[in-house]
């Protein structure tokens, strides 16, 4: 069976899908916020379901409530893939009460008040399919167990809930790897300090050695070598690694000068300087977040105060610059944000 799995964005978004992944080993998985993310994300799950109308598909929503629309909608297309020779399963599992018309509406929607959406695929696991070995449980039903405690916040399990607090803002400040740029290796490292963490569980005081120990587990995993160093910097030299794999796919054109362009990044100073140092072939570096506002950075080889005054009424420092792109509308398609930028550039 083939599995696409759309989530949130949030501790439970990202529970869900590491049961999941512990079940299936592999998949494609998807993270969203409300509004127009679920209709992009939920459009180009389809779109990538079309590859393999010969499997088995389990298109599975969780932590997300549709709206009455959005999950007519939905029904609409599996409806007609199906017709067509698709083997979809979709299905739900929320529990955010105000996906309740939509509930009762589609047999495909279920919906628990009682439980984060985290137990609800767990549970799920093991009424549908094989469930998991002891050895796996041992670790990830606590896990669920604590991650329970502080969605729907049982604030009466006190060891469950002090240390799903810790669970929450450990995921909630992961910034270190982009999510829009690199969904991929960005759920990677929350899967992995969710692992890591579940070692602090029967600890007497797990939660503050847990909290102690957060640093020092984001470093491990950034680390490209023995040597160590401040977390920004290794942070920035990751970045760098993962940004020179695919910087072919991330490259624009300003006349004669190379350009990465990377989409909502955020904080870009550390990590475009390096860059544009450990690649003397790039001239300037741009990012554009979801509003359109961009940052432009360069290291001496163009003016990118000019090009942000010339590309979107913006300015600032030779080497260091801003602007806003009115015109810009928000998108989960990076290609999108290449293209847009490349016609802006190809127009000076």
């Amino acid at each position: 069976m083939k599995l696409f799995h759309i989530s949130h964005t949030d501790l439970d978004g990202y529970g869900c899908q590491l049961i999941t992944k512990e079940f299936f080993k592999e998949g494609f998985f998807y993270n969203a916020n409300y509004g127009l993310e679920v209709k992009l994300t939920i459009k180009k799950a389809l779109e990538e379901i079309k590859n393999y109308k010969d499997e088995n598909i389990l298109l599975l929503i969780s932590d997300l409530n549709l709206t009455f629309q959005e999950s007519t909608d939905l029904d609409l297309e599996i409806n007609k893939l199906t017709t067509e020779g698709y083997q979809i399963k979709l299905q739900l599992l929320d529990h955010h009460v105000s996906g309740k018309k939509s509930a009762e509406n589609f047999y495909w929607y279920y919906l628990d008040d009682k439980r984060c959406a985290t137990k609800i695929v767990y549970d799920y696991m093991f009424e549908e399919y094989e469930g998991f070995d002891c050895l796996t449980s041992a670790w990830l039903k606590p896990l669920v167990d604590s991650i329970n405690a502080v969605d729907i916040w049982l604030e009466h399990e006190t060891k469950n809930f002090e240390f799903g607090k810790v669970l929450m803002s450990m995921i909630t400040k992961v910034k270190e790897i982009n999510n829009i740029l690199f969904s991929d290796l960005n759920r990677e490292f929350k899967f992995y300090l969710l692992k890591e963490a579940s070692k602090f569980l029967d600890e007497f005081d797990g939660h503050i050695k847990l909290d102690n120990e957060v640093h020092f587990m984001k470093k491990k995993f950034l680390k490209l070598t023995d040597k160590d160093d401040t977390l920004d910097n290794l942070s920035a030299a990751y970045l760098v690694k993962t940004l020179d794999d695919v910087k072919e796919n991330l490259t624009v054109v300003y006349k004669e000068q190379k350009g990465l362009l990377t989409y909502c990044l955020g904080s870009i100073s550390i990590p475009a300087n390096a860059f544009l140092k450990a690649n003397p072939d790039y001239d300037f570096f741009i990012d554009i977040n979801k509003k359109g506002n961009a940052s432009f950075r360069a290291d001496g080889k163009i003016d990118v105060a000019l090009l942000a005054t010339k590309l979107a009424n913006g300015g600032g420092h030779v080497n260091a610059s801003g602007g806003k792109f009115d015109d810009f509308k928000e998108t989960i398609d990076y290609s999108e944000v290449k293209t847009y930028i490349q016609k802006k550039l190809d127009k000076l």
